[in-house]
Formats: structure tokens, sequence, C-alpha cells
């Protein structure tokens, strides 16, 4: 169900997240590709509240020389009220290493609006990356849904096949916006679902960070420094690494050969009063027709690492002024 992109294909995309120390090392990796032209950076709330992860975003594109319009979402889901994942990102939703001041500022344009302009301006499908709440994506569909036909694929790290993050039930980003994810899912349109079963798998452990801090330059120390923070919270639940989660999102399009999955029918339940947010999946293949969504299982763990650091050492000797 992965939409069959062509060798050396220039494929562009649009960056949607909550920035956010995982969002940010997904970025590193979408800028590294040389397939990709990102065409614009979106920006929800999740992570930390809107404010902020647009701040974020503009510090990482300023760091990593995206030179894309950014847009900042809704401040709130569709429906309901924002939860926050600070005790993971911490006050600003990416503390850790000193970044640079951002180089530009957002756009005048609304997220949905950014989005509708750059997939109406593209001369092929374009690929939407979504990290966070699919409350930017779900309202770019339900606002134009013409444009459906120009949207490739929807890459999305969100969710459990079996279990949640959040609660027992729920993985945070399907929780923050559980409606929205439903109706992206059922929009007729190809969605590559990465969810807890790999990025649990996609662990960085403490060797693996420092085998990325030896590259050298400015953005592997970052990115180290990065996931050094990232692994405090996780190592406080029992964890032995960090996982990565919205780096599968970008490595399941790029490096399609390390990871393992199907499709499946998937749906969220939205009403449930202890399992808001779950995934629900027809394991058993009831109905083939209906099958929506590509779920990504599994993932070789040690080529994962390597991509990260090969990305790192692609920006060789760039480097910007923090502050």
């Amino acid at each position: 169900m992965l939409y069959p992109y062509k060798d050396n294909e220039t494929i562009p995309v649009i960056l949607d997240g909550d920035p956010g120390h995982d969002d940010a090392i997904a970025w590193v990796l979408a800028k590294a590709e040389p397939r990709f032209d990102i065409r614009a950076v979106t920006v929800t709330a999740g992570n930390q509240t809107i404010d902020k992860t647009s701040l974020n975003a503009r510090r990482i594109c300023t760091l990593l020389g995206i030179d894309a319009p950014i847009a900042a979402g809704r401040e709130r889901p569709i429906l309901r009220d924002l939860v926050l994942g600070s005790v993971f990102h911490g006050v600003s939703g990416l503390d850790g290493p000193k970044l640079p001041a951002p180089a530009m500022e957002l756009s005048e344009l609304s997220a949905v609006e950014l989005m509708a302009k750059t997939i109406k301006e593209a001369e092929k499908p374009v690929t939407i990356i979504a990290t966070g709440a699919q409350t930017n994506t779900a309202s770019l569909l339900l606002a134009h849904p013409e444009l459906k036909e120009k949207i490739a694929q929807i890459s999305i790290m969100g969710g459990g096949l079996r279990t949640g993050n959040w609660n027992p039930a729920a993985e945070f980003n399907i929780l923050v916006d559980p409606e929205a994810a439903q109706y992206e899912f059922h929009a007729g349109i190809p969605v590559n679902l990465c969810g807890l079963d790999v990025t649990e798998r996609a662990l960085i452990y403490p060797e693996n960070i420092e085998d990325i801090r030896s590259v050298g330059n400015q953005v592997s120390q970052i990115v180290a420094g990065w996931l050094d923070f990232f692994s405090i919270h996780h190592h406080e639940l029992g964890y032995k690494g960090a996982p990565l989660h919205d780096p599968c999102a970008v490595l399941s399009l790029t490096h399609p050969e390390i990871f393992q999955g199907d499709d499946f029918e998937v749906n969220v339940e939205t009403q449930g009063e202890y399992c808001r947010g779950a995934i629900v999946v027809d394991f058993m293949h009831r109905n083939p027709e209906k099958e929506n969504v590509h779920c990504v299982m599994d993932v070789d763990q040690p080529k994962f690492v390597a991509l990260i650091k090969e990305a790192c050492r692609s920006y060789g000797d760039r480097e910007v002024p923090v502050v």
C-alpha cells in the first residue's frame, strides 16, 4: 500500500510536527535525504504549546538549513482540549543543547493554508510526514478534499497496534487528537503508520549516542545532546534506551528494506472511557477491501542507528552560531 516512489525520484515533502526531540531528529534525517525536496514545514501543538513548537521548528530549520516556509497550526485539537507531552521534552519542548536563533519568521499563512498552497503548486503528488497529532493534516483534508489526489501519501508516527504509552490503550500523538486520526485513516489517501510496535524497537542506547557524537560536527553534537535529554525520563521509566519514534516515519519511506510491515483495516476509538485514542486493528484480515493503513511493525535496529549517524555526517562542517 506504500506509494511506489521511483529510483532517484525527487519527492516534494511537507514536514508536519510538534518538535520535540524525536521530531527534530526526524527532520535531520529528512533534510539529509537527497531525494526529498522540503517544500513547507507546518507545526502543531502537542509536545508543547503551539508558540513553543513553532519557535522550535524555526530554530531546527535554521540549524539544518531547511529553506522552506514555516506555518503554525491550531492551538488545540479539532474537538478537544490540548494534552501536552512536556514530561519527555521539557519546558521549551526541546530542552538540552543550545540552538541557533531562528533565521526566518513564521509565514502569514496558517498551517492548512500553507499546506494547500504547497500541494496546489507542486508538479507531482506531495508526501506529508506527520510526526505529531494529525490536527493539521486532517484539517487540510476537511478544508480541501479536492487536493487528495495530489497527496502521494501521509507517513505518520502514531498509535500502537497492541498497546499505548500515554495510557494503557493509547499512544500520545493519536490520543491528542483521535478524531483527526480517524478521519485521516479513512480519507482515501495511502497512510504509512509507524506506531509503538516499531518505534519501541528503534531504541537508541547510550553507546549509540556516543557513536553519533563521535561524528564530531555541529549537527551530530546537537543530536547527541537531544538524545541525552530525551533518554532521561525513559531511563526513569525503566527503558534501557530511548525509543526514537518520529524518525521511523522518515526512514520507513527512504529505507523500507530495514523495516517490516503489513496492510490492515485500522480505526481509532474516539468515544471510549478507558480506550479513547486506541488503535483498533483487524489482525485477521477479515475484510481485505477495507484495509486502509500500512502498519510498520519491526526494524533492524543496528541499521537504523547507522542511518542516523550517516545523516549527521552528511552535514559536514556546516555550523551556525547558537545562543
